[in-house]
């Protein structure tokens, strides 16, 4: 077919002909974040949830490609706090799991932010359960406490802000700053039930709780073991390793300058702007493989 001729086909003949390749393509991502062999289902949105149909969190977390982006570098981050880094290395069974690690992250974001309150607070609870139990020492004698509110504090900062950073990037980069600042403002109620404290409720406060908390945090061996198992894990088929490949890239790139530094892992500059056309074309198809999935 020469090239430019499916613009001239009926618009229901070519969408007839495409479907097949978005059904493929949503299939393969809606596998990577469900555990089908738990019996998980896509989550339905449902407007009486925590946010609504309106929110800004609802727009945010609803593109899969940002959202994927910012979770690696918000993993990557922290990490790099001893007290959180602990938690996962003493409880959590990542050397052999870390796509299920990052899979029940995913459903937990998806839960809060698009199931009913009920089930919103049904899975807060649940996690304020797990983190009760996890506790322990750290290298220098220090003890730590999953459920610390500092602790609680930097995991949702560094999540928030990742999120929201992959999203104007590939999804929004006009993004309205007070759009931003709702964000955060929104993100705080999960934030605070599942027992943070300070939560940032705009732009400005989690910048500021980003640099308070910079003193406290480290790169050693037990953070490049956690890391290389990231960036090692295999894909879930073998239809999925280039997304994976370039969204582990991407989450580098997402990084905050003095966090890549810490993590050894500064980008060549020229290598930005490959790494961000082909996150973004990325996101692009698999925007255009989720649009009109039930038609």
């Amino acid at each position: 077919m020469p090239a430019g001729s499916a613009s001239l086909l009926p618009f229901s003949l070519s969408e007839r002909l495409a479907r097949p390749i978005r059904q493929r393509i949503a299939a393969e991502v809606v596998a990577v974040f469900n555990d089908r062999a738990r019996g998980e289902r896509p989550v339905v949105p449902q407007p009486d949830g925590l946010f609504g149909p309106r929110s800004v969190a609802w727009r945010v977390h609803g593109d899969v490609t940002s959202m994927m982006v910012g979770g690696i570098a918000g993993l990557l981050l922290q990490m790099l706090h001893p007290g959180v880094l602990a938690g996962v290395w003493d409880h959590s069974n990542f050397r052999a799991d870390m796509l299920g690690r990052l899979r029940r992250t995913a459903r937990f974001i998806a839960l809060t932010t698009y199931g009913g309150r009920a089930e919103a607070e049904a899975v807060i609870a649940r996690v304020r359960g797990i983190h009760d139990q996890v506790r322990g020492g750290l290298p220098d004698g220090r003890s730590y406490a999953a459920n610390d509110p500092d602790l609680l504090a930097w995991v949702h900062v560094t999540e928030a802000t990742s999120f929201l950073a992959g999203w104007v990037r590939y999804a929004e980069p006009r993004m309205a700053g007070a759009d931003q600042d709702r964000y955060f403002a929104e993100m705080a109620q999960v934030a605070e039930a599942l027992g943070a404290d300070p939560v940032p409720r705009s732009r400005a406060e989690a910048q500021r709780l980003l640099r308070a908390m910079r003193p406290q945090l480290r790169y050693d061996v037990r953070t490049a073991e956690v890391t290389r198992i990231l960036f090692n894990q295999k894909a879930p088929s073998r239809a999925a390793e280039p997304l994976q490949a370039i969204t582990m890239q991407a989450g580098i790139d997402l990084l905050p300058a003095w966090a890549q530094r810490m993590h050894g892992m500064e980008s060549p500059f020229g290598a930005r702007p490959l790494v961000r056309a082909g996150t973004l074309g990325v996101a692009r198809t698999l925007r255009w493989a989720f649009e009109r999935r039930g038609g």
